[in-house]
């Protein structure tokens, strides 16, 4: 009877972990490092995600936001390549720098984007817009590229619209144009408007927003726009040329192709080497339901002021290893994004 009863007592022991296991995220606190200050729109973007990614990961751990900003957020790349554990309890969360400084070879950075665990992006689309004052001038495309030192305003050199300013400059064929730095983007209007400038680079989204009555009121002129990913024309400026079409060469048309890819990256999300696999296959479910819940969707508009875009993980790591990575588009690419002359074509 003894015995009968301990081999029973054993078999309802074995079987007990097969429908009662504890989820290994249960209790515990997850670390996302973001590269960016407080309050930033990438804090605002990855705030959306976390507010709703808990809900998504079975065993509901707490979830807790590290800022590390240094080196324009390839500090904390680094960390969490090179430091954290690779026991998916610490998450990256940076911009499209993570993959530009890569790709472009800055110094200070000490990870391998081809060796990163990626989760999804809430951002990855994106239409921007070469516009000008209606005082300037340039009522179309040709009296634009028939002026000489057109001056387009951006934050700084290196700055993500300071850089697309000078792509647009580039393959639209300006004349010698002058790059007016040192605002913040808001200050980039009021340097427009007080004819400070001639130029700027805006979003289509940002425009409306802000500026709709330069819209209604046909106060500006629209030159051209990238469409990010391509193909997604913008419904309020779907008639605005392409400025892909106006690449001339193999290298400038994949520099733009390099371009396209750096901005789908978006706000990603990322994981260091090494993670045990299915405790990557929980995460990249939980952030692929969290980027298609109608909750998410509604929180990002709340907190970033932009509709999200999301792209999960398989989409976003095949953007990532298909982008074009020749030298000569790399050295393009590299003179358009500093302050010198832009090069001949």
């Amino acid at each position: 009877m003894k015995i009968r009863e301990a081999v029973l007592s054993l078999l309802l022991f074995c079987a007990v972990p097969v429908w009662a296991q504890v989820p290994f995220f249960q209790d515990k606190t997850i670390a996302v490092i973001l590269g960016g200050p407080p309050a930033g729109s990438a804090d605002l973007r990855t705030r959306a995600v976390t507010n709703i990614l808990r809900k998504h990961i079975p065993g509901n751990p707490t979830i807790v936001i590290q800022h590390m900003g240094g080196g324009g957020g390839r500090q904390a790349a680094n960390h969490v390549y090179k430091v954290a554990k690779p026991d998916g309890l610490t998450i990256g969360s940076m911009g499209a720098a993570l993959v530009t400084n890569a790709i472009l070879g800055e110094p200070g950075v000490q990870y391998d984007i081809d060796k990163l665990i990626y989760l999804g992006t809430p951002d990855s689309a994106q239409h921007y817009l070469f516009i000008t004052h209606g005082d300037a001038g340039f009522s179309n495309l040709e009296k634009l590229r028939a002026a000489s030192n057109v001056r387009i305003a951006a934050q700084s050199v290196g700055h993500p619209i300071y850089i697309t300013g000078r792509v647009f400059a580039y393959l639209l064929g300006l004349k010698e144009p002058k790059f007016v730095v040192g605002f913040t983007g808001p200050e980039i209007d009021v340097a427009l408007a007080q004819r400070e400038a001639d130029s700027r680079v805006s979003t289509g989204d940002s425009l409306i927003r802000r500026n709709r009555d330069w819209l209604d009121k046909g106060l500006v002129d629209v030159h051209a726009s990238i469409e990010i990913p391509k193909g997604e024309r913008h419904p309020r400026f779907a008639q605005v040329p392409e400025l892909g079409n106006f690449a001339k060469s193999d290298r400038e048309k994949k520099m733009v192709e390099m371009f396209r890819a750096f901005r789908i990256a978006g706000q990603n999300f990322f994981l260091p080497p090494g993670v045990p696999r299915d405790r990557v296959q929980i995460l990249a479910d939980a952030m692929r339901k969290t980027l298609s819940d109608p909750e998410f969707l509604k929180e990002y508009q709340k907190l970033s002021g932009e509709a999200a875009s999301p792209l999960a993980a398989d989409a976003l790591d095949k953007v990532i290893r298909e982008l074009p990575r020749d030298a000569a588009v790399i050295e393009l690419f590299n003179k358009l994004a500093g302050a010198d002359p832009l090069p001949a074509r």
